[in-house]
């Protein structure tokens, strides 16, 4: 009997309203790892587990990252909106684990060029624009005025990009995230904007991160190339976004963090470190193919299955976090930039960490009287399965 009939949908309305709840049922009927069905009625495996996670991230020869290696090709709608993260392309940070550990060092390499305190002024710059357009008012979406602007403008400054395509980029990567078919449509455009960028550094070379790319004699192609930077910046633009909307949602609904939001930072790490643990930008991760038969978390994953890494559900985990919330400040060991050879590379990690703590600093500093301007439990979510961010974050405060 195939174990993914009649089981929980990964996605829609029940999903997007509470996904713990649907982390605790799936852990409930099934353990830590669970049958579910994607959009599309497409099966896949959802390791709930924070050991089993940990586990199927630790070893890449028997999860691979290859999405070539799927059974289930056949069955996947040409219209699905998750086909752009599983579609087969030629990526060094997409590669199997060989590959992935020569290549893939040559993208943490283009990461690490990037100074962290140069980032960090340009970043201070960016946030101090964008509070000019709306400090005089009064009142602000910080999601859509602010907090979504910031990490593309960023990227946009470490890729070379002129400041005037921010606007439709953010636009485009927010939409390829979602579910549907505009959201492939917005995932060809971005790649596509990305090649050109490529083809342009390759005439014209600079001392950006793409040029990095286009020089090194390891030899990429303008294909290969343009796949990172799409999803290098899909990751930094979304996860940063939210990472830093998420955290001032929690500062502003938290009685907790109230004074220090009115007179202080000692809070921000705390509040970005809780939302790692609470509410994690990436929730879920597509994913890894098992490279043969074996068992995991007492279900039976057959050569060639999906994987959707759970990394909201293993970081609340009840077997390794027994007491929920509690102990997550200073507590690091989340998994919400995965782990192993493919998790998020401590290059890309400093560079969202300044990107976040720098944009909620320049808030608190230029509008400390910040206050919620809607109750808190009309604040809606993003739809992904993938993502965990709000749509808007309306907030009131002094007009400068």
């Amino acid at each position: 009997m195939d174990p993914h009939v009649s089981t929980t949908p990964f996605y829609g309305a029940r999903f997007h309203r509470d996904p713990a709840a649907v982390y605790r049922q799936l852990r409930r009927d099934h353990g830590p790892v669970a049958p579910v069905q994607l959009e599309g009625g497409v099966p896949a495996w959802c390791v709930l587990g924070y050991r089993e996670l940990h586990y199927v991230v630790g070893n890449p020869e028997l999860f691979g990252r290859d999405p070539r290696r799927w059974n289930r090709w056949h069955i996947v709608p040409e219209n699905w909106s998750l086909r752009a993260y599983v579609e087969p392309r030629p990526s060094a940070l997409l590669a199997d684990v060989e590959e992935h550990r020569t290549r893939g060092a040559v993208v943490r390499e283009a990461l690490d060029t990037v100074d962290s305190f140069e980032l960090a002024a340009a970043v201070e710059r960016i946030c101090d624009t964008l509070i000019d357009r709306f400090a005089g008012r009064g009142f602000a979406d910080l999601v859509v005025e602010y907090t979504h602007q910031i990490p593309l403008l960023a990227m946009a400054k470490i890729y070379g990009l002129a400041d005037d395509e921010a606007p439709m980029l953010t636009h485009d990567v927010a939409l390829s995230g979602q579910e549907g078919e505009e959201a492939v449509r917005a995932h060809e455009r971005t790649v596509a904007r990305m090649l050109r960028l490529v083809r342009e550094r390759r005439a014209r070379p600079t001392g950006d991160l793409v040029s990095h790319l286009v020089k090194h004699p390891i030899g990429f192609t303008e294909d290969e190339i343009a796949a990172d930077l799409f999803i290098t910046l899909g990751k930094a633009h979304l996860t940063t976004s939210d990472w830093m909307g998420n955290a001032l949602r929690l500062m502003l609904t938290e009685r907790r963090f109230a004074v220090d939001l009115a007179g202080g930072r000692s809070s921000v790490g705390h509040a970005l470190n809780e939302v790692l643990w609470e509410d994690t930008p990436i929730q879920n991760h597509v994913g890894r193919w098992a490279t043969q038969d074996i068992q995991l978390g007492g279900k039976p994953i057959r050569e060639g299955d999906l994987l959707v890494l759970g990394l909201a559900a293993a970081n609340a985990d009840p077997q390794v976090r027994p007491h929920g919330h509690e102990g997550a400040t200073g507590n690091h060991a989340h998994l919400s930039f995965s782990h192993g050879e493919h998790g998020c590379p401590y290059p890309a990690q400093e560079i969202a960490r300044t990107i976040t703590t720098t944009g909620i600093e320049v808030l608190l500093d230029r509008l400390p009287d910040t206050n919620l301007g809607v109750h808190p439990e009309d604040l809606t979510w993003r739809p992904s399965v993938l993502m965990r961010g709000l749509t808007s974050l309306p907030v009131t405060f002094s007009a400068h």
